[in-house]
């Protein structure tokens, strides 16, 4: 009986050994791009057997993003000396009210905004569009999900504020609301007003949904990714969490969410906006996921957007 618990005991301890080494490797992955031409992971059903089982055990490639197109309008790039180096376009209204620093998403770069920062130009808005570390043209192949970048944020609004402008608006996307948030909280930045797209609720609860989607249990693995993704970054992941953020936010904002987004609840959307000191404002759009809301809602995000500026001009 003493030898049959003490074995079951070692499978116990082989199988914890094991699922700790698994979600080492996928931390990793996750936060961490691959500065080499490697091509993204395919999809699983496109895998063999052999590329299954790798990619279970090691995790998926995600190639560092690149920027694949540039501003039709005249801009100038600049080298900002944050935690890492970042790169940003920095495009100048001929006639400003203001100014909006655009922040992307996990996993992709400044060129994405560039779209958005049409939008705001033609309100009349010169616009930043901004590289975090490990994309595009900025230094490191590491990603935070947010936490490191809200440091990023400030040096932006510094870099703002120092040429004069005191109209300053930040827009951010998934991971950039979440390091706006966490910026204004830790460095007591003070922009005029904020546009957050479907910022998580928490860093644990960001990682449960993947898990969601791949119809995979979240217990044990998904505590352990976000232990280990902490770890290998240098800070505690569990204490990622926007929603706390949102108390320390006194300036207007406006936060949008998509009704059928699978990354990010409704309930986490809820406790932020709950949260949120100033005074604020919530759009949901109808039949959209975790997405690019112009391209999906163009005439209600443009509104949207026009109308918070407008009111707190």
């Amino acid at each position: 009986m003493k030898s049959k618990s003490y074995r079951f005991l070692k499978v116990l301890l082989l199988l914890f050994l094991i699922m700790n080494i698994v979600a080492f490797f996928h931390a990793y992955k996750f936060t961490h791009f691959k500065e080499n031409k490697s091509e993204k992971t395919q999809s699983p059903e496109k895998l063999s057997t052999f590329g299954k089982v790798k990619t279970l055990f090691l995790g998926v490639n995600n190639p560092k993003p690149k920027n694949s197109k540039f501003p039709s309008q005249s801009y100038t790039t600049l080298k900002l000396k944050s935690n890492k180096e970042i790169e940003c376009w920095h495009i100048r209204n001929a006639k400003p009210k203001g100014t909006v620093i655009l922040f992307h998403g996990y996993g992709s770069e400044k060129s994405s905004l560039i779209e958005r920062s049409d939008e705001f130009q033609k309100l009349g808005y010169s616009t930043m569009l901004v590289d975090f570390m490990g994309s595009g043209n900025s230094d490191g192949n590491q990603t935070t999900i947010g936490f490191k970048e809200a440091k990023e944020v400030k040096s932006c609004f510094d870099y703002i504020a120092s040429i004069g402008e005191t109209n300053i608006y930040l827009f951010g996307s998934s991971m950039g609301a979440a390091a706006i948030m966490k910026s204004i909280k830790d460095y007591q930045i003070k922009p005029k007003g904020i546009i957050i797209e479907c910022p998580f609720g928490s860093m644990y609860k960001t990682v449960c949904a993947r898990f969601k989607k791949m119809n995979a249990p979240t217990f044990p693995m998904a505590g352990l990714l976000v232990f280990w993704g902490g770890i290998q970054n240098g800070f505690w992941g569990f204490e990622h969490n926007p929603a706390e953020y949102a108390k320390h936010i006194e300036c207007p904002a406006l936060l949008l969410y998509g009704e059928k987004d699978k990354s990010v609840s409704r309930q986490e959307i809820d406790d932020i906006f709950t949260n949120l000191k100033g005074s604020k404002d919530l759009k949901v759009y109808k039949n959209t996921g975790h997405e690019n809301y112009l391209i999906r809602n163009k005439i209600e995000w443009s509104e949207n957007i026009s109308h918070f500026l407008m009111k707190i001009k």
